[in-house]
């Protein structure tokens, strides 16, 4: 019996009637449509609920049959690769439910599961459907018209628990069903409606069916029945679990160690997150991610680590994100992570035996047509007292990757508090890790783009050239630091980039070039939001055009303590972090045509500048060993959104050549050889050349965007 209430202490109820009525507007089956998305929008906001693209949702409705104009059954059910948090229509499947059903009459047995999947093509009622996903027999073959099929860790606690199936029955009172665990597909679409008749010759009419390691299967009538009924359930697991941590025994055996205070463990992680990154780049650039959450911590911290960390997970849906199990470091919380080499040396020994277990697996487990091994790096590292760290191709799979390794810490907390957590057998696990119907998903997927893995701060990017090469760095895949000297001035950038790029690629610092704290905390900033950096940009910069006569010391030295000097320091610690990587890296310094060419009114910026490019010299012959390019590019008359035309620059070059403020843009273009105006993209689009991947042999460059100047031609 569904029980009309919204008091949820362990989840969230957020159906609106006012919301969900205006619906009521609607024609059927548009109507229950609706509905479906509205309640799995709501479902998918609350993480305790079900995962990032995990679970899904569906409801049937009577449709008129385009060919026949007669009334028919139809499905929507989540298509393949949706999220429900974010679905809408165009991410549902629509199937004649008398046809998904008459596939049984064809199905051969489990070894079929594969094929079985093409023939969902053959049941398609609305041709603009997303692809049917492998869980859409599981919804087909119930009768009921609303059903949610969700992991929530309070559930995934109960169903991966070694006394699961008895406590389920206990607490439910036989109301919850129990299907033994199954790779999702048409057998176990099989099993489902087997649990549901059998129970119901027994006058049982179940309200549900825990997926034994997996998840759960709720419905209703309607939408907001289904709602309900999913809530209460939950609701029910998690009120058991909390009613039974520390009754038996301390959470997880107790704590074995005290974390470290908040900011050391922040320190501690930035330290060793770029030596991580580069130990788990041995294949393929890897952008990383660091949590120190408290339930994190609750975990390794733990008497139990050492035992339950090598089980791995339960869940398809988490150990398809966060490998079989994870790396856990033999490092104390306050080891000294300092000396490179030496903390390198200790590492590489544990990282030799997490591949070489990986390869055991894959090696034990693969079948003849089983996809090739992919990259046999861990994914979780554990580093007790200090927190989790998470490594992937980019950072949106390295955050949700920590997401659900904290949602296996809670099933295995609650397994723990009840029972005994039980994970799925190596062979399960494999046999959906490289399931054929994953790797086709895996091969679908858009081509890695040219910067994807890798990590740019470039300075002074919250406007003009700086932001332009932050824009085409993150279009080309990068992860990118924002940073500036004025807050107002970055926030507006932030919030421009995370509308246009989402937030996982885009992180934000205050920067002052001049500072070497604000330098160290910038890339302290960038370790702890990707784990290290890749690529630097030295565009900072001011300018000041004055006579010699009138130029002040004051003047001289901010130029060459903004240009020069901060060039040199955060060159300096950048180099430091990319030498923990043992990646390589790119430095690219934005210099000038005035670095090469004698003006008047321009003493100051002009040898400014040319210090800069020999500079960049200098650190491309020192840092070519580590595989460090350092090229320069030489823009002139960068105008538009630019802050070097702010205090008077502009005015002096206007004054310096006769003419007036208005006409410097012409004057510039048609001093060039190409008569062209120069444009901050025309910059970034010199910086991408250099760090695209055709120019990965090519240090000690100087690229000249300036129109053509024949004055600046180095040679």
């Amino acid at each position: 019996m569904i029980s009309q209430t919204n008091t949820f202490r362990h989840v969230s109820y957020l159906w609106d009637d006012a919301k969900a009525a205006q619906f009521d507007q609607l024609p059927q089956p548009d109507r229950e449509v609706a509905l479906l998305i509205y309640r799995s929008n709501l479902l998918g906001a609350d993480l305790r609920l079900t995962n990032y693209g995990g679970g899904n949702t569906s409801c049937k409705a009577m449709a008129s049959d385009p060919l026949t104009g007669q009334p028919t059954e139809v499905m929507w059910v989540k298509g393949s690769g949706g999220d429900i948090g974010t679905l809408t229509r165009s991410g549902l499947a629509a199937l004649y439910v008398d046809r998904l059903r008459s596939l049984q009459g064809i199905y051969r047995g489990i070894e079929q599961e594969d094929e079985m999947v093409e023939l969902f093509n053959h049941c398609i009622f609305d041709l603009a459907s997303k692809a049917p996903s492998i869980d859409t027999p599981l919804h087909g073959f119930l009768p009921f018209k609303h059903i949610d099929h969700l992991h929530p860790d309070a559930a995934i606690a109960i169903a991966a628990a070694k006394d699961g199936q008895r406590i389920s029955n206990e607490l439910f009172g036989g109301e919850i069903g129990w299907v033994g665990w199954q790779k999702p597909g048409f057998d176990l679409g099989h099993q489902l409606k087997q649990c549901l008749d059998e129970n119901a010759a027994n006058g049982i009419q179940l309200r549900g069916i825990m997926l034994g390691s997996h998840g759960l299967f709720t419905w209703g009538d309607t939408a907001y029945e289904s709602y309900v009924n999913t809530l209460e359930v939950i609701e029910r697991c998690a009120d058991y679990l909390e009613e039974n941590y520390g009754k038996t025994r301390p959470v997880f055996g107790g704590a074995n160690l005290q974390s470290l205070p908040a900011e050391s463990r922040k320190d501690q992680a930035a330290q060793l997150a770029p030596i991580l990154r580069g130990l788990c780049s041995s294949e393929r650039h890897m952008i990383g991610h660091f949590t120190d959450d408290e339930r994190v911590l609750e975990f390794i911290n733990s008497i139990d680590l050492d035992r339950l960390a090598p089980l791995g997970t339960s869940c398809p849906d988490h150990f398809l994100r966060t490998k079989i199990s994870p790396l856990v470091l033999d490092l104390a919380p306050d080891e000294d992570v300092t000396d490179t080499n030496s903390i390198r040396e200790r590492l590489t020994p544990a990282f030799d035996a997490y591949r070489a277990m990986y390869q055991e697996y894959y090696e034990t487990c693969k079948r003849d047509n089983s996809p090739a091994i992919r990259d046999r790096n861990p994914v979780v590292i554990l580093w007790r007292g200090v927190g989790m760290f998470t490594f992937s191709k980019d950072k949106q799979t390295a955050r949700v990757a920590a997401e659900f390794y904290i949602n296996a810490i809670n099933v295995m907390k609650g397994s723990e508090a009840i029972s005994e957590y039980t994970s799925l057998p190596r062979q399960e696990a494999f046999n959906i890790e490289y399931w054929l119907l994953e790797e086709a998903k895996l091969q679908r997927m858009p081509k890695p783009k040219s910067l994807s893995g890798k990590i740019a701060l470039i300075t002074g990017s919250a406007g003009g050239i700086g932001k332009a090469i932050a824009k085409k760095f993150a279009q080309e895949g990068a992860c990118v630091i924002l940073n500036d000297i004025n807050q107002e001035r970055l926030d507006e950038a932030s919030t421009e980039f995370v509308r246009v790029f989402g937030k996982d690629p885009v992180s934000t610092t205050l920067l002052n070039v001049t500072d070497p704290a604000s330098i160290d905390n910038a890339l302290k900033a960038a370790c702890l939001a990707f784990g290290g950096v890749d690529i630097v940009i030295n565009n900072a910069g001011i300018s000041i055009s004055k006579p010699i006569a009138e130029h002040s010391i004051e003047e001289w030295d901010r130029l060459y303590d903004i240009l020069v000097k901060g060039q040199f320091m955060v060159t300096k610690a950048a180099v430091l972090i990319q030498r923990k990587q043992a990646l390589g890296g790119d430095i690219i310094n934005i210099v000038s045509k005035n670095a090469l060419v004698a003006g008047p009114n321009n003493a100051g910026y002009g040898s400014a500048k040319a210090a800069q490019l020999h500079l960049s010299r200098l650190n491309a012959a020192e840092l070519g060993g580590d595989h460090i390019r350092v090229n320069t590019v030489n823009p002139d008359a960068v105008i538009s959104d630019s802050n070097i035309w702010a205090g008077g620059w502009a005015e002096g070059r206007a004054k310096a050549y006769g003419i007036t403020v208005a006409e410097l843009p012409a004057y510039y273009a048609k001093r060039t050889l190409l008569n062209e105006v120069i444009l901050p993209d025309d910059i970034a689009n010199a910086c991408f050349a250099f760090v695209g991947g055709l120019l990965n042999k090519s240090t000690g460059n100087v690229l000249n965007v300036d129109g053509g100047v024949a004055m600046a031609f180095v040679r």
